[in-house]
């Protein structure tokens, strides 16, 4: 069996010392806060366009919340499932969700509803 190669003569091991980082000779630029936009609104002249646009805007936003409320809901009842050992009362999913116990019930009997395919009947907030 070969023995390994011995350390070069001469060279003796110093311990390294961390490097700090080299220090920065300009700031950088800060960014330019621009005007806020929201979704070229404010760009447009024409009351006609704003409008059309205005309300496809809204029309989608309303779309969103819909489906987001349905997310919440099936995720509620979900949390709330008695097969689950970690299942969380209506009291706790409502304090998680910053939602009164109330409505959380509703959520939750709406969830159950969009998971059983019988896809509810509006949202809570509709009832």
């Amino acid at each position: 069996m070969t023995e390994p190669n011995p350390a070069r003569p001469g060279r003796t091991e110093r311990p390294r010392t961390p490097r700090r980082p080299a220090a920065l000779l300009f700031e950088p630029p800060l960014a330019e806060p621009d005007a806020e936009h929201f979704f070229g609104l404010e760009s447009i002249e024409d009351p006609r366009e704003l409008l059309a646009r205005a309300t496809d805007l809204t029309l989608a936003f309303r779309a969103a919340t819909d489906r987001a409320i349905e997310f919440q809901a099936m995720a509620a009842a979900q949390l709330a499932d008695p097969k689950r050992f970690d299942r969380l009362t209506p009291a706790a999913i409502a304090e998680r969700a910053d939602w009164t116990e109330d409505y959380a019930r509703r959520m939750v009997e709406f969830g159950r509803d969009l998971l059983a395919g019988g896809g509810g009947a509006g949202s809570p907030a509709e009832t």
